[in-house]
C-alpha cells in the first residue's frame, strides 16, 4: 500500500498550495491546431477543470487514478488498483480531433485463497480513440471510435490473454458550471475459450458523469464506473453509487494539476466483488 500513502501525501500537500496565473510551456502538436485548442496558458483553473471533466476535452493530460477496493474476494481483503491513464489529442484539422485514451492498471491483490492469486501485476491495457468535432454545438460534444483491450497481463489471474475489440461512444453537455454526459463501450474478445476458466469475454463499461464547478478550480460530482460482464458465471453487474470532490490548481503558477477524492458503494456487484471503493486521483495537464 506504499503507493496509496504516497498519493495521499501528495494530495494533502497540493490541496494547501496557493495558485497563481502564469504562462505555461507550449503544447506539442502532431498537426497545427487553433491557438486556443489545448494551450493551458491564460486559462483559469475552473476552465481547465471543466475541460478535464470532459472525456474528449482537448487537453494533454496524465491522470493517475488510485482505487482501493474493500471487502474483495472470498476472504474480504483489500485490493488496490492504480490506473495510469494518458490522454493525447491528435488534431486532424481545424474542425476535427481524435482523442486517444489509454488505461494501464497496476494491481495489488489480497489473498484470494482457495483460488490462485498473485500479490502484484499488470492487468490488460484498454485503448480507445474518439473522433470528435473540435467545437461543441449548443454546448453538446460527441465522440465515437474503437476501443481495444491489449493482453498485457503479467499473470493469468489478472485477466484474459486474448485481444479484444469493440465500439465506444461519448456524449458531453457543458452548460455554465455543469459538465455532464456519459461514455459507453463494449469490448468483445477476438477468440478465446468458454467454460469455467474461460479466456473469451464480452464486457460493457458505462461511465455517466455529472460535475458542478464552483470557481477557483473547486468542483463536486459523481462518475461511477458501471460494468456488465456478459459471460460471467453468476452476477454480471457492478453498479457503484457515490460522489467525489476535488480542485484544480497550478503548481508554481504554471503546471495545472487536478486532484480529487471520492467514495462509492457497489449496490450491485459480481461474485466476491468489493463492497466499497475509495477513489483518489492526481492528473497532470500539459
Amino acid at each position: 500500500m506504499k503507493q496509496l500513502f504516497a498519493i495521499l501525501g501528495l494530495l494533502a500537500t497540493l490541496f494547501g498550495a496557493t495558485t497563481a496565473r502564469a504562462e505555461d510551456p507550449p503544447s506539442v502538436r502532431l498537426t497545427p491546431a487553433p491557438a486556443d485548442a489545448s494551450d493551458t496558458a491564460g486559462q483559469s483553473t475552473t476552465d481547465l477543470a471543466k475541460k478535464l471533466q470532459n472525456p474528449i476535452g482537448d487537453l494533454y493530460s496524465i491522470p493517475f487514478q488510485n482505487n482501493v477496493n474493500f471487502n474483495t474476494g472470498p476472504n474480504k481483503g483489500t485490493q488496490n488498483i492504480l490506473n495510469i491513464q494518458p490522454v493525447i489529442p491528435i488534431h486532424v484539422d481545424q474542425d476535427w480531433n481524435v482523442i486517444t485514451r489509454t488505461i494501464l492498471p497496476l494491481v495489488w491483490n489480497p489473498s484470494l485463497q482457495p483460488a490462485q492469486s498473485v500479490p502484484f501485476g499488470t492487468a490488460p491495457i484498454t485503448f480507445s480513440a474518439f473522433l470528435s468535432p473540435r467545437l461543441p454545438t449548443d454546448g453538446w460534444l460527441w465522440g465515437a471510435g474503437p476501443v481495444a483491450q491489449v493482453p498485457t497481463i503479467s499473470s493469468r489471474t489478472l485477466g484474459s490473454p486474448v485481444w479484444g475489440l469493440g465500439p465506444a461512444v461519448v456524449l458531453v453537455k457543458t452548460a455554465g458550471p455543469i459538465v455532464a454526459g456519459g461514455l459507453v463501450n463494449n469490448v468483445f474478445s477476438l477468440g478465446g475459450t468458454t467454460g469455467r476458466n474461460a479466456t473469451s469475454y464480452s464486457v460493457m463499461t458505462f461511465q455517466p458523469f455529472l460535475n458542478y464547478n464552483f470557481g477557483g478550480g473547486w468542483f463536486v460530482g459523481s462518475s461511477p464506473i458501471i460494468t456488465a460482464s456478459w459471460q460471467a458465471i453468476g452476477a454480471k453487474w457492478t453498479l457503484p453509487v457515490g460522489a467525489q470532490a476535488g480542485r484544480l490548481i497550478k503548481l508554481g503558477g504554471k503546471l495545472p494539476v487536478n486532484l480529487l477524492t471520492g467514495i462509492y458503494y457497489n449496490a450491485l456487484r459480481q461474485n466476491f466483488g468489493a463492497t466499497w471503493q475509495w477513489r483518489t486521483q492526481v492528473a497532470f495537464i500539459f
